[in-house]
């Protein structure tokens, strides 16, 4: 083991770290090398959302002293830039192991800093977080949440005074802040005078802001039938309460998964991308005859979307699907209202389906692509105010923001505008997924498909560094036959036209991304992921639909050529 490892660890057995502490390290040091050094090799670092990590002593895990340090160097950032007279932050938290107790910390080092703090009494989504920042006017908010990850992992996200996560280049600027605390200098004494808890005021507030902005004109929202899981999450605190208050009465819930539960006992993953989170729901949806199923993860930020297709069967929408849905709907309505004047834009991400550009193209409605992440979705609307209006934004994994009054991906609010399509759709003697289908039928069949390569530890992300250089060193000349005509690399900012030799400069952020376009249109993108250890192959393919009747023909021949760009790439 490298000696600077085994001296960083030794400085975890001495003060300021508690007794326990010591003694967890010193067992390590002693007994267990592999572990002491994956809790030792780096820092924790924030990505795409924030920080997260499995929980445990070290400077690569969650605990009191990693949150005392990067609170006490946000803290720090603060009383330097903020030219408010009171300073203030929000702080949230979800139900994971440790989350309450993690919130009290870093309420209590912001307090000692002489920063106001409002702490949420429970457990609340992240989107009212996001929401609160701007309703109480905070200089910035934390949430403690790891999102769908596994149950030994916790996280922390810090948004800034818009209600956004924070962007470049005022992350480095914390992050700078953060490095320059030393573990004895956090002050983790709070002044309790400083703490005010926050609960029943802001959810209505939330609440009648969701309710305002995800639903329209609906004639009954009696007339479907919904079913929801919270998948042992957050939502369960407010998903039920905005279903009432819009009118969707007839709204029932999975029981075995409604209490909160940090081990999330009954799936083998909380996400709601995974297939396998929904099989209590696909059952009970049968059992009910329910319409619709809708699924949130224990955060509360993403939404997943179960529909029936023409033969009654219930189908899991990916995320794609159901952004593109709710795009072309949210335009619709705006146009409806008179409200599109060619001022208007929506969010995605540079690896989220491209048939959201041909939806707003077909109304003059501008899409804006940035990074994985709603943290750019955000920045996006920041640089637009007073000259854009934003409509809503999503992105592929299953994430979706109506309107700019939360700054971050919602599935409370979204979950109600699902309904909301759903309720419309059925008036119509139509469907959601009938809907979808038209969509295709106007602008190609598009399907996607992803693949996400776990890779744990030094070794993995070593491998997952070797792979991206590899990709860019040897860039695929060809998918499924098709000679590959355009490579984006975003680590580089440049997109190389394959054919030509010309090379353009590309105006997003710099970011460890490689996108590779084919001549028959299909696009394949990969990335190392910004919060978990893994790299992500996105793919998208698609052809035209001349007839509804067909589609399950022409989604099997999208699906094959998906299997076979696969092979290609050996996965």
């Amino acid at each position: 083991m490298k000696k600077e490892i085994i001296e960083k660890a030794k400085v975890w057995t001495k003060a300021p770290f508690d007794e326990q502490t010591r003694e967890e390290i010193k067992e390590l040091i002693e007994n267990n090398p592999d572990e002491l050094e994956d809790r030792f090799y780096k820092n924790l670092e924030f990505g795409t959302g924030g920080m997260r990590g499995i929980m445990g002593a070290g400077t690569n895990r969650i605990n009191k002293y990693t949150l005392g340090k990067n609170t006490q160097g946000l803290a720090n950032y603060i009383n330097r830039v903020s030219n408010k007279k009171e300073k203030s932050v929000a702080v949230n938290y979800d139900v994971r192991h440790n989350s309450k107790e993690f919130a009290k910390i870093v309420a209590d080092v912001l307090s000692a800093n002489g920063i106001k703090v409002y702490l949420f009494k429970e457990y609340r989504p992240t989107p009212e977080l996001s929401f609160a920042v701007r309703h109480l006017g905070t200089d910035a908010g934390i949430v403690l949440t790891a999102s769908h990850n596994p149950p030994e992992y916790n996280g922390y996200k810090v948004y800034w005074s818009d209600g956004a996560q924070i962007v470049p280049p005022q992350d480095k600027e914390i992050v700078d802040e953060i490095n320059k605390v030393k573990f004895d200098e956090i002050k983790f004494t709070p002044n309790e005078d400083l703490i005010e808890y926050v609960g029943e005021d802001l959810d209505k507030a939330f609440l009648e802001a969701s309710v305002k902005h995800g639903t329209f004109d609906a004639p009954d929202r009696s007339n479907i039938k919904i079913l929801f899981t919270p998948l042992h999450g957050t939502s369960i605190t407010l998903m039920p309460k905005a279903m009432k208050k819009a009118g969707f009465t007839d709204f029932h819930i999975v029981e075995e998964q409604a209490n909160p539960d940090p081990e999330f006992s009954t799936v083998k993953s909380p996400n709601p991308e995974e297939p396998e989170a929904f099989t209590m729901a696909l059952k009970k949806a049968d059992e009910i005859g329910a319409d619709i199923i809708l699924a949130t993860d224990p955060d509360s930020d993403r939404i997943a979307v179960a529909v029936r297709e023409p033969d009654g069967k219930m189908r899991l929408l990916n995320g794609n699907q159901t952004m593109s849905m709710m795009d072309a709907f949210l335009i619709r309505k705006w146009k409806e209202q008179g409200k599109l004047d060619g001022n208007e834009f929506i969010g995605s991400t540079i690896v989220s389906t491209d048939m959201v550009k041909k939806i707003g193209a077909a109304d003059n409605v501008e899409v804006k692509t940035g990074l994985t992440g709603f943290k750019w979705i955000a920045k996006m609307i920041r640089e637009a105010e007073g000259k854009q209006d934003f409509i809503g934004g999503g992105e592929e994994s299953f994430g979706y923001m109506v309107g700019d009054f939360v700054r971050d991906k919602d599935a409370i609010t979204s979950g109600l505008l699902a309904a909301e399509i759903a309720s419309e759709a059925k008036s119509n003697n139509s469907s959601f997924f009938k809907e979808l289908l038209k969509l295709y039928k106007k602008h190609d069949f598009y399907k996607e498909g992803l693949v996400s390569l776990v890779k744990k530890g030094i070794e993995g992300k070593k491998e997952i560094d070797r792979m991206m250089v590899n990709f860019r060193e040897n860039p695929p000349k060809e998918f499924d036959g098709s000679p590959v005509i355009r490579m984006e690399d975003y680590k580089t900012s440049i997109a190389k036209n394959l054919k030509t030799g010309e090379e353009e400069k590309l105006t997003v952020e710099p970011s460890n991304v490689l996108i590779f376009y084919t001549e028959d249109g299909s696009k394949i993108a990969m990335r190392p992921s910004g919060t978990e250890p893994k790299i992500k192959f996105y793919f998208s393919v698609h052809k035209p639909l001349k007839e509804i009747e067909n589609y399950k023909e022409v989604e099997k021949e999208l699906d094959d050529k998906i299997e076979r760009i696969k092979k290609d790439l050996n996965l």
